[in-house]
This record gives structure tokens, C-alpha cells and sequence, in this order.
């Protein structure tokens, strides 16, 4: 006989217990079920532990690059067995501390496969047996998975994926990546860093495909400098596996010349695909689309009280957004109507420098026939970037004719930090006078914020304006 629950939630990544704390606090009961551990993908095996080996790898470098240390600073190196277990251990305190609150919220967690069926009953197949829970509403919170080439996929040895990645034994002598998206640049750079020869391919005319192109162009400088070698416009058509490393054969599409390049190990980061192949008991009982979960803008399904959110609806996979649909979805469910909106959804790329966005591209303005004022500070014009020796970097903010911010790109140490100003500008329609009446405090790299905005009108004050 099935148990009866106010919500059950398919999946336990950011969304999932998100929502399951949110319902808890409304005095729902509420069984998450996963057949990982709490905390999904992101905290696992990619966000959380992709910045802590970032942050490992950022300190040797510096240290490394130091021009004003005395002593054999070239001598040092990471423990990488250490690292891992750093690594590890930040993971596991986090979902211990998610585990500690969803338990004191009287969420019950069971750690088993799900299956849904179409009358809003979810199937959980444990250890011990079936448990079926017959639920007023259920949000799918399945995520999404790496996704392989028709004639290359992972096999954790030779061509892994981000979550092998971060788990290596040893850095590699040379590894390929193949799609430069936030993936592909971030774990470049960690092994860039330990000395692997890091070569990454993209099909796109740019890294970051649709982001604001003047700001990759200068994030792709500096990566460059860095030692990581970034090939765009290249199509891989081929690939084998061999004893001593993996070869990918491809045309370049700026020039029609084939290619080869071989190395250790091959990343996939060209994309990911939802997890919804085995959510169903039988077929399908919601609207797919390639895969992805389809909804409305109140994140139903089309089923009635079933929602889903997350990386399994498609849309910009990030954690953050994640956590917005949760709070939608949980609301809708509970009765108090709300929809998504993801006009000001921030991004970033933790890249050294860091790459952040949100709103409007200057290319996607363009298209939309507005009329922008764009606004540039770089940072070779910032007192606080000199005293940091990282000047390699913008801040670059985008208005409409009436002054309102639209969009805003900022290439800088701590972008992923700056952001929110910006992100609240675009969310609140605050015009580029109110952008660059804020005081920021001196030094800081935020004080470009306002130099861009005053840039836009032509009012900057200490660059030149045209």
C-alpha cells in the first residue's frame, strides 16, 4: 500500500533538497529520495569540489609566478594525495551539514532508485524493498549527466568526464578537452596549473558559446598566456582509443585543414543530457523535449502536480537556477502562484581571471534591434588590479536608450563577487545614473562597476573618453 506524503522529490542536488527544506518550513511532509548522496552532482562531484582544487591550484601558481619572493619558489609543489583528501573532506562536511538540517526539517531521505509513474505515485526500490509514496505533488529534480560523442564516450580510463577529473591520481602529461564551455576552462586550468599540456577544442567561433564576445576575447587572452592552448572552429570527426593515449581527428572550419591531436586523456565537456531515461516506470508519462523535462513557466509538467526543475528541464544548467525554480515550484505546489524569471540570472566561470554575466550580450541587444550604450573599464585603469599585478580584465556594462542597465560582463579576479551588483541592476531596471551613483570603496576592483557605467555616457573619469 503506498504512503501518502504531501511532496516527494525525485532527486537530491541543489534543487532538490532546496525544495525539501522549503516545503519542511511550510509544514509539509516530504520524502526526497536519490540514489546518491544529498547534495547531487554539484556538491559531489563538480562545483564545490571543481573550486577547491581550483583554489589549490591558484595558490602554487601564484606563489610560483611571485616576483618578490626570495628561495627556491620553483621547488614547490602540491601534495596531490592531500589535495584529494581536502578535496573529500570539504564534500563530506557539506553533506553532512545538508543531511543534519533536512533531518532536523523532518524531511526522510531514502537513498534508493526512483521511478514515477503518471497518478503522482514515485516507486523507491531499496534494499530492504519497494516503498511506493502516493504524493499531492511531486518535483522532479533529476539533473543532468556529461554527455559523449557518437563515436567517443567515457570509460573513466583514458576519456573521462569532469567527475573522473577531479579524482585523478596524477595529473596526465597531456590531456585534450573537448568543448570550451565553464567545464572544459575550469578543469584546463586546474591541470594547466600542475603542468599538463592542456590543449582545448570548441566547434563554436568562440569559448563560452553566447557570451558577450568582447569579454571572452579578453578571457581567452589571458588563458592563452597561462599556457593553455584554445583552438575554436575545429570539428572532431573521429577518435580512437590506443594503448598510450587517444587520438581525435577533425577539420578546422576557419581554414578547411584536417587535424590530429593525441594525448594522455580526452575530458567530454561538450554538453551535458538530461537524467530522465530511467525515471519513468514504463514510458514517459510527461512531455519530453530531447530529454529534458518540459514546463511552464510555474514549472509544471504536463501532468497536474508534478513539477520539475533543475539542469532536467534544460535552459542554462547552473546550481543557482536550480535553487530559484525550487522556491517556484515549491510555492505553485503549495498554492501560492509564482513563475520563473530568468531575464537577471547571473553566471561565472571560476577561471583565473573569472569570468561573470548576466542579462543581455551586446550581440543579443543587437538582435533585438536595441539601441546600446556600452560602457568599458579595463582594468589596466584600476589602482586596486595594479596592486593585485592582474590587470588582464574588464568590466563591461550595457544600457538601452532610456539609461536602463540591460547587461553586464566583467572579466577580473573575483568577478563571480562583483556580479551581484550588477545582477541586481538589470532585476531592478536601475538606470546607469544609479548604477554609478552607488559608492564603492577605494581600492577595490569594484569601483569599475561604476567607471563602466560612467563610461557608457562618455563620463568616465579616469579613462579617456572618445
Amino acid at each position: 500500500m503506498a504512503e501518502h506524503r504531501d511532496l516527494v522529490i525525485i532527486g537530491g542536488g541543489p534543487g532538490g533538497y532546496l525544495a525539501a527544506m522549503r516545503a519542511a518550513q511550510l509544514g509539509k511532509t516530504v520524502t526526497l529520495i536519490d540514489q546518491d548522496r544529498v547534495g547531487g552532482t554539484c556538491i559531489n562531484y563538480g562545483c564545490i569540489p571543481t573550486k577547491y582544487l581550483l583554489h589549490q591550484t591558484r595558490v602554487l601558481k601564484e606563489l610560483a609566478g611571485m616576483k618578490t619572493l626570495e628561495g627556491p619558489a620553483g621547488d614547490v609543489r602540491l601534495n596531490w594525495s592531500k589535495v584529494q583528501q581536502g578535496r573529500q573532506a570539504v564534500v563530506d562536511q557539506l553533506v553532512k551539514g545538508l543531511v543534519f538540517l533536512l533531518e532536523k526539517g523532518k524531511v526522510e531521505i531514502v537513498k534508493a532508485p526512483a521511478r514515477l509513474r503518471a497518478d503522482r505515485t514515485v516507486v523507491a526500490r531499496t534494499g530492504a524493498g519497494e516503498r511506493a509514496f502516493q504524493a499531492d505533488a511531486v518535483i522532479v529534480a533529476t539533473g543532468s549527466r556529461a554527455a559523449g560523442l557518437p563515436f567517443l564516450q567515457a570509460d573513466g580510463r583514458a576519456v573521462i568526464t569532469s567527475t573522473e577529473a577531479l579524482t585523478l591520481p596524477e595529473a596526465p602529461k597531456s590531456l585534450l578537452i573537448i568543448g570550451a564551455g565553464a567545464i572544459g576552462l575550469e578543469m584546463g586550468s586546474i591541470y594547466r596549473r600542475l603542468g599538463t599540456d592542456v590543449t582545448v577544442l570548441e566547434i563554436l567561433p568562440q569559448i563560452l558559446p553566447g557570451s558577450d564576445k568582447e569579454a571572452v576575447t579578453r578571457l581567452e587572452r589571458a588563458l592563452k598566456k597561462q599556457g593553455l592552448k584554445i583552438f575554436t572552429e575545429v570539428r572532431i570527426d573521429g577518435a580512437a582509443v590506443e594503448a598510450d593515449g587517444v587520438a581525435l581527428r577533425g577539420v578546422s572550419l576557419k581554414t578547411n585543414a584536417p587535424f590530429e591531436y593525441r594525448a594522455e586523456k580526452v575530458l567530454l565537456s561538450a554538453g551535458r543530457k538530461p537524467n530522465t531515461a530511467d525515471l519513468f516506470e514504463g514510458e514517459p508519462c510527461l512531455a519530453l523535449d530531447r530529454g529534458f523535462v518540459k514546463v511552464d513557466a510555474g514549472l509544471r509538467t504536463s501532468v497536474p502536480g508534478i513539477y520539475a526543475i533543475g539542469d532536467v528541464v534544460g535552459g542554462k544548467l547552473l546550481a543557482h537556477k536550480a535553487y530559484h525554480d525550487a522556491l517556484v515550484a515549491v510555492a505553485n505546489a503549495a498554492g501560492m502562484p509564482r513563475t520563473v524569471d530568468y531575464s537577471a540570472l547571473p553566471a561565472a566561470v571560476f577561471t583565473e581571471p573569472e569570468f561573470a554575466s548576466v542579462g543581455l550580450t551586446q550581440e543579443e541587444a543587437a538582435a533585438r534591434g536595441i539601441k546600446v550604450k556600452s560602457g568599458v573599464f579595463p582594468l589596466q585603469a584600476s589602482g586596486r588590479a595594479m596592486t593585485m599585478e592582474a590587470t588582464d580584465g574588464l568590466v563591461k556594462v550595457l544600457a538601452d536608450e532610456a539609461d536602463k542597465v540591460i547587461g553586464a560582463h566583467v572579466v577580473a579576479p573575483g568577478a563571480s563577487d562583483m556580479i551581484p551588483v550588477l545582477t541586481m541592476a538589470v532585476s531592478r531596471g536601475l538606470t546607469l545614473r544609479e548604477l554609478d551613483g552607488i559608492i564603492y570603496i577605494h581600492p577595490t576592483l569594484s569601483e569599475a562597476v561604476g567607471e563602466a557605467a560612467l563610461k557608457a555616457n562618455n563620463e568616465a573619469l579616469h579613462i579617456l573618453n572618445s
